[in-house]
Formats: C-alpha cells, structure tokens, sequence
C-alpha cells in the first residue's frame, strides 16, 4: 500500500467536493501528518480510511451538504442548469440573490483544505523530485481546483498558501493565471518525459487512480485541455496570452487533447462514494432542473432531454420537461410547490461519476480556436461544431437524426404551469445548423450555447462560460432580493470572499479587494470578465 498516490487519488474528487464540518482552512486537515508521509510505502492501514474521509466525506457518509453550497447552490444554478425548490432561508438566499455569507465561503475553503493542504505535503516529502509524473498529477489537480476557486471569487492566496497560517497573501488572477500555464508547463514535461522514457514506478498507480486507471497519457492530454479551457477564459483580458497557450495546448507535439468521450475527466465513485448532485436531487429533492436548460432542450426537441431531465411528477401538472425559473421560489412558496418539476433523468444514477471536463467541450473550445484563426485547432469551426455535438450525442447514447441540419428550431418560451408571473419570453432566436454566412457574433453564441447544453450538469464552468461570453442568453432572475447590487440583465458575477478572511486575513483580504477593482459583492466583474 502506498500512502501518497492513495491521497492524490482521492484528491481527484476534491476538485468538486468537499469535507463538511471542517476546521480553519490553514489547518491540516489530511489526517496524516507530515511525519506520516514517507517513500517507503508501509503502515498505510488507518491512513487510507483519515485521507478519505478527510478529503471527500460529502459522500461517504451520505452528507454531501458541502457540496451543496460549495456548487449547487451558486454556480449550478447561475449558469442556468438547476434550481432549488426550497425557500432556504424563508424565500431569501442565493438564487433570487440575496447572497448567504453562510454559504459562500465553501468552495474558498475547499480549495485550502481539501486540495492546497494535502498537495503541499507532498511536495514537502520530496514527491517532486521522487517521481516526477505522479507530482505532474498533482499539480494537474491543484489547477484544475483553484482554478475553479479563483474563478469563483477573484484574486485568492495562491503563490504563498502554504507559506503561513496567517497574513495570506493575495495573488491577482492575472498573475494566478500565469502560474497556472507554469505549472502546467511543468506538468506536462514530466509526463511526456516518463511517456517518452517508458519509465515505471515501484509500485500500480492505477489502484489509486480514480480517473484513467494508472494511464498518464489521458493525464497529459486532460492537462493540454485543461491548459485550453484556461486560454479561453482569459481570451477577453489578455488574447495575445491567450492565444499563445491555446496553441500550445493544441500543438500535436505536445501530446494532444481530448478527442473521445473515453477520454473524457470524469471521477469515478464506488463503494459508499455517491453523486452528490444525484444524493441531492434524489435523497433530499433540494434541486431540480433549471427553466433555462430545460426550454433550450424543448425547443430544439434535442434527444439528450430524456437523458438529461427527468418528467414533471406533479399531480396537477400533465408529464412534461419542465424546469424551475431562477428566483421563482419565495418566501410564499413550499418545497411542495415546484418539488414536482423536472429533476434529473434516469441516465443519473448515485454512482454517475462525477463530470469535470468532456471530449465534447473541447471539441467547441477548438471551435472557438478556429473561429478566431488561430493555429492547431485541427479543423475548421464548422467541423469542430459537428464533432462536438455528435460526441456529446454519443456521451449520451442519444441519437443525434437530423438534428445537425435543424436551421429552424428555437429555445422554447418559458411557461410556468404554477405561476404565470414567471413566464418568459424565449431570450434568444439561435438555431442549431452552422451557418457560415452568419456574423462572427452569431457563430460564437451557436458554438457556446451547445457547449453549454453539452457541458450539463457541470455548472461551475457553465457559469464561468456564461459570465465569459454572454452565452446561452438566459431568463433574467424571477425575483431579484440584492438590493439593488446585482442587476438582472447582468446577474451574479462572483461570490464576495468569505466571513472568516475578514475575521483572521483582513489586511491582506483588503489588498486582495483592491487587486478586484470594485467592492466585494456579487456584481462585481473579474480580471477576465469583460464587456
């Protein structure tokens, strides 16, 4: 038994979830201390079950209440995705924007607790220099979970955390970013190194890989993908970077990227590890689908609807797909009164691994690359569009007909069977067969809204997609409780830091406020949130 690759592998559902009940985020909370971690692979025992648990217990027992707030309760339903039937917080909370504080500084400690925290100890018992392609995985799950942290709030500790237990300095996301594209230059290199080299380690990683099985090719090309959607983020903030890394990660040399739904990063469960997002929807009914996904895949009678939602089971509704309107539920309203609506389909299971990045997305991330002329996309945005569509469809087992030559079918209008006050006006007239006669603006919000459809149930990127692009458009918020901070035309931005960086980091909190550029609230854009 191994002690380090055992954590690094249960590392991997660290990037979406969480520990509930956890201590100060500058505290280990690994279970296994510094002394503990040696390269000699004996006394693992106790250390498996600690690390487990210490790293991911949304799902071992049964609770995945961290990562409920950590993501459900924000990004999923900000990107369109889901909404809550229950009036949380007497009718007032996150989805009609009345932002918690008790809920938004999860992911925040996630990020520390939960993957900076153990990362950094394997570095500090010399995992880098020891084997080189197993801390190339590290650091390839440490970007692919701060990442999503910085993307949720801002500038955050990065290039210090670790260094102290107080006076956290904060890193601009711009600078972040780089670091980002450093690491995983690093990264990259070990891995086409030990590849190269055919190099083997004193021991099976794939007992502890939880997501390709010991096979360090799919870890590089995840990594260039990675290194892709990043580029992309930024693309409004600064192009020539972001050019720059995009064709990096799509040069051919560098080990490729994901191009089939086998290699798609998706965290295996087993055991007592469930779906928290199914545990959600299907043990507590605290989610269900979103007004918006659910009226795109309506009116483009799209076959992976019955994959993806589930029919109304309200007795005064007749079946249909139907989601929830954001900022519908109030305090007037029970948990029984949109319970009902459309939850997740019956593909979703407790054991549907958890998604983080698909084939499909990366086929319209290239897409984006060929739209705007840049090198190695590998195709033109036409064929890229197609690929990703078609690979999402097989993702799905759905058959995709002649749904690449609809050049007529619409997002649907939203029509809520409880409550007219929450109808809506279709937002958006895109159809889905390519055109390339259209404008550069409408080919962009074609290949996003499929990414977005395609990307579902993963709303943490969906939201920063959405924020990034402007695409899919989505209903404004039904009942809008900020107020006055957040406008509905533009919606939530980002989630102000949490309480605790006020209560014990105020000073460097504040250098970190500054590095935003606006006031700590939930309307306030990011470095690569522009226009």
């Amino acid at each position: 038994m191994k002690r380090y690759y055992i954590i690094i592998a249960v590392l991997l559902l660290g990037a979406t979830a969480c520990t509930k009940n956890f201590e100060d985020y500058n505290t280990d909370n690994t279970g296994v201390s510094t002394g503990q971690l040696k390269p000699d692979f004996n006394d693992v025992g106790i250390y498996l079950l600690q690390a487990e648990r210490s790293i991911i217990n949304f799902s071992g027992g049964g609770d995945p209440n961290s990562y409920q707030v950590q993501q459900n309760l924000n990004a999923d339903m900000f990107s369109g995705y889901f909404m809550s039937p229950n009036p949380f917080n007497g009718g007032l909370n996150n989805t009609n924007y009345f932002m918690m504080t008790g809920w938004n500084g999860e992911a925040f400690k996630v990020g520390y607790l939960n993957i900076m925290s153990p990362i950094s100890k394997l570095r500090t018992n010399r995992i880098d220099t020891a084997y080189p392609a197993v801390w190339a995985v590290a650091q390839i799950i440490r970007v692919a979970g701060m990442s999503r942290v910085t993307d949720i709030y801002g500038p955050i500790p990065y290039s210090q955390a670790g260094s102290s237990k107080t006076d956290l300095p904060y890193d601009s996301q711009e600078d972040i970013y780089k670091r980002f594209f450093l690491e995983l230059d690093t990264a990259t290199a070990n891995l086409q190194s030990y590849i190269n080299n055919a190099d083997s380690l004193p021991f099976t990683f794939a007992n502890f890989d939880l997501v390709y099985s010991g096979n360090f090719t799919k870890w590089l090309q995840f990594a260039n993908s990675l290194r892709l959607r990043l580029a992309m983020h930024i693309v409004k903030a600064d192009v020539t970077t972001a050019q720059a890394q995009a064709e990096k990660a799509l040069n051919p040399s560098n080990g490729g990227v994901i191009t089939a739904n086998s290699g798609n990063m998706n965290v295996q469960l087993g055991g007592s590890f469930t779906n928290p997002l199914v545990y959600i929807d299907r043990n507590w009914g605290d989610t269900r689908i979103g007004a918006d996904i659910a009226c795109y895949l309506n009116g483009y009678n799209d076959p992976r609807i019955s994959k993806y939602l589930g029919m109304s089971t309200d007795s005064k509704i007749t079946s249909q797909y139907i989601g929830i309107r954001l900022g519908a539920v109030t305090s007037s309203n029970t948990k029984d009164d949109y319970l009902g609506y459309s939850a997740l389909g019956s593909s979703f299971s407790l054991a549907t691994p958890v998604q983080i990045m698909t084939a499909a997305e990366v086929y319209f991330l290239r897409a984006e690359a060929a739209l705007r002329g840049w090198a190695n996309a590998g195709g033109s945005a036409q064929e890229l569009y197609n690929e990703g569509i078609t690979t999402s469809m097989n993702q799905w087992s759905a058959t995709i007909g002649s749904y690449l030559s609809d050049a007529t079918s619409t997002p649907a209008a939203y029509v809520d069977p409880k409550n007219s006050a929450n109808d809506k006006e279709a937002q958006s007239t895109i159809t889905i067969q390519w055109d390339d006669a259209a404008s550069t603006d409408v080919k962009m919000e074609r290949i996003i809204t499929q990414k977005w459809i395609a990307m579902f149930p993963e709303g943490q990127e969906a939201w920063t997609e959405h924020r990034r692009t402007g695409y899919p458009k989505l209903f404004p918020v039904a009942h809008n409780q900020s107020s006055g901070v957040v406008s509905d035309a533009e919606g939530v931005r980002r989630l102000p830091y949490p309480q605790q960086e006020y209560n014990t980091n105020a000073t460097e909190l504040n250098k970190g406020i500054s590095l935003l550029g606006g006031a700590d609230n939930a309307a306030t854009h990011m470095w690569w949130d522009k226009n």
